[in-house]
């Protein structure tokens, strides 16, 4: 009959082949998962790349077929070279007319709460506080942005 040590031994060495073998599985089941995951991205990325090659491709062929579109134009000389050149003010653009050329933007409503786009975009036209009042020359860009930001102002033209 075994003692009781023998048995403790058995015990203790059939636990640790358990748990060693439940480590090693738990090991490759870990290293499969981190294979998976490594295999998506690398699979992701890949894709990303062919998407923007595709774009790529894509913007070099229209600028090839505008090229080509622009080089089949004729190029034909209106004005000889004794013909006087035009004066300079009648090559600037006139004023459109219903438009001031300076406006007076005054912050009525708070950038608080609002979106991050919304609020540089304040910023950007000088605005630093409420009740703020900036006078700015008209642009299409200012125009873009006071558009952007048309609820939290009140434009008035300059005078």
């Amino acid at each position: 009959m075994p003692s009781k040590a023998a048995n403790g031994d058995k015990k203790k060495a059939a636990k640790k082949a358990a748990t060693g073998a439940a480590t090693k599985s738990g090991t490759k089941t870990a290293k499969k998962k981190s294979a998976t995951k490594t295999a998506k991205k690398k699979s992701a990325t890949k894709t990303a790349k062919t998407k923007s090659a595709a774009k790529t491709a894509k913007t070099k062929s229209a600028a090839k077929t505008a090229k080509t579109k622009s080089a089949a134009k004729p190029v034909v000389k209106t004005a000889s070279a004794d013909a006087p050149k035009e004066s300079a003010a009648k090559s600037t653009r006139s004023k459109p007319a219903g438009r001031p050329v300076r406006v007076r933007v005054r912050q009525v409503r708070s950038g608080i709460g609002h979106r991050q786009d919304i609020r540089r975009t304040l910023e950007a036209l000088g605005i630093r506080h409420h009740q703020h009042e900036v006078v700015v020359k008209r642009s299409p860009a200012i125009d873009g942005m006071l558009n952007k930001v048309r609820h939290l102002v009140r434009v008035t033209p300059e005078e």
